[in-house]
């Protein structure tokens, strides 16, 4: 299997994002974890209760971010997380989600929905993205 940065040479970026804010988008968000909200209460210097007032839905079994204007709230106009040095691990990893490396189906539904895709990559190389992503390298 070739190196990802040899694919790279011959690709150009497989993916890149377009700050579009269309991960943001939609009917539900990401559930975030204690340590992610107290993270993210810290970051916008307020309480944990206070977070989660203004900027929560508590849910059965399950914390996420509000949707407004059928986007996540910490989206901003121009594209960009307004907690970006603090956002979930969930939005971090997106669109390099784990359930590429099994299931191609939906892989091409991801890629569909991202502009920052590479439009010449392929399903092997979006899983090599992924497990590159996973180890943090």
């Amino acid at each position: 299997m070739r190196k990802e940065k040899e694919v790279e040479k011959e690709t150009g970026p497989l993916f890149e994002c377009k700050c579009c804010g269309h991960c943001c988008h939609g009917v539900a968000t990401v559930s975030v974890t204690d340590e992610e909200q107290r993270n993210m209460a810290a970051f916008l210097g307020i309480s944990l209760n206070q977070l989660r007032k203004d900027y929560l839905v508590i849910g059965t079994g399950s914390i996420s971010m509000k949707i407004v204007d059928g986007h996540c709230i910490f989206y901003r106009a121009d594209g960009l997380c307004h907690i970006h040095p603090v956002k979930p691990f969930h939005c971090k990893r997106w669109p390099l989600h784990p359930s590429i490396l099994a299931d191609e189906a939906a892989w091409k539904a991801i890629k569909a929905d991202c502009p920052g895709f590479s439009p010449d990559i392929t399903w092997e190389q979006a899983k090599m993205l992924v497990r590159k992503h996973a180890n943090g390298s």
